[in-house]
C-alpha cells in the first residue's frame, strides 16, 4: 500500500543532550502516553506523508484523539 521511510524533515546534529530538558518538553505533551501526545503525533506525521489519502486520515485520527484530551 506505502512504504515507510524513516527520516527526519531536517537535520540533526545532538551534541549535548539534556534529560532535565527532554522530561519538560514531554510533561508539555501530556506525557508520553497521554492523549495529547498521541493526538500531536498523528497530526505531526501527517506533514510528512506522501499520500494524501493517507494524511487525511492521520488528521482524523489526531483531532479526534484531541477532542478526548479537552474532555
Amino acid at each position: 500500500m506505502w512504504t515507510y521511510e524513516r527520516r527526519l524533515q531536517y537535520p540533526v546534529n545532538i551534541k549535548q543532550t539534556n534529560a532535565d530538558l527532554a522530561l519538560v518538553i514531554i510533561s508539555q505533551f501530556g506525557g508520553p502516553d497521554g492523549e495529547l501526545a498521541a493526538s500531536q503525533r498523528y497530526l505531526s506525521q501527517r506533514y510528512t506523508m506522501p499520500y494524501r489519502e493517507v494524511a487525511g486520515l492521520l488528521t482524523d485520527i489526531g483531532t479526534e484523539a484531541s477532542k478526548m484530551f479537552q474532555n
